[in-house]
């Protein structure tokens, strides 16, 4: 499910402060415009791409994170029309802008499924490194996205996830912060569980947060904590 403003690549499930919400997201004068017109123009014509891309260059903000926005959706969809420009995205990791560097973030992720040259590996470490703080928006999407690349590249996801469970010594706005991404990371580590030979990691890192002082959090601990059903 897609909205129409361009800080939903939030995916924090609450927030440590209203003043960093405020000072996370956009100003509404800077949000994007709506990117339904634009999605079935390039998915009717592929080339178009280029110019979409040529968009996060503007001046004028709407168009800026339109375009932003748009891309990251279109890797959902239509990966391999994308990974000729895996490059660009890339570059977008050290970008100054938050709403273009989250949406950078998911749209490599979603490339993970096309990547046949191991691109995702060349920069993985880079791409971790966002885990570590100090933006705890930029650090909840890194999780989401490594979540995915892990799902996409399997023998992978040991290295994703040894680097996931350092969000209990990230540093970020306050350690109230802190405990909102490790509930993230909790949430986050669910799908990539059953990919490892040895859960006792993960488990470890939940029990740790049964005492965390964030509620949300310590119930996504006791959560993961619970048996798990076996699938036939």
């Amino acid at each position: 499910m897609q909205s129409s403003g361009a800080s939903d690549v939030s995916v924090i499930p609450g927030l440590c402060s209203r003043d960093h919400l405020r000072r996370a997201r956009p100003e509404a004068s800077q949000r994007s415009l709506p990117v339904a017109p634009l999605l079935d123009a390039v998915e009717h014509n592929i080339e178009l791409v280029e110019e979409v891309l040529a968009g996060i260059n503007a001046k004028r903000a709407a168009v800026k994170f339109g375009a932003s926005k748009a891309l990251r959706i279109l890797s959902e969809r239509v990966p391999e029309a994308l990974y000729p420009h895996f490059d660009s995205f890339a570059a977008m990791l050290s970008h100054d802008n938050q709403i273009l560097k989250w949406n950078a973030t998911l749209t490599l992720a979603n490339l993970a499924r096309v990547d046949s040259e191991g691109k995702i590996e060349a920069i993985l470490d880079h791409y971790l490194d966002l885990i570590a703080g100090p933006n705890m928006i930029t650090a909840a999407n890194a999780i989401r996205g490594a979540v995915i690349i892990g799902q996409a590249k399997p023998h992978l996801v040991r290295r994703i996830v040894l680097r996931i469970l350092r969000v209990e010594h990230a540093e970020y706005a306050t350690p109230e912060c802190r405990n909102v991404v490790i509930g993230h990371a909790l949430r986050a580590l669910e799908p990539l569980a059953d990919l490892l030979p040895d859960r006792r990691v993960l488990r470890l890192f939940a029990a740790r947060q049964l005492g965390n002082p964030r509620p949300a959090t310590s119930a996504k601990a006791r959560k993961f904590l619970k048996p798990r059903k076996k699938t036939v």
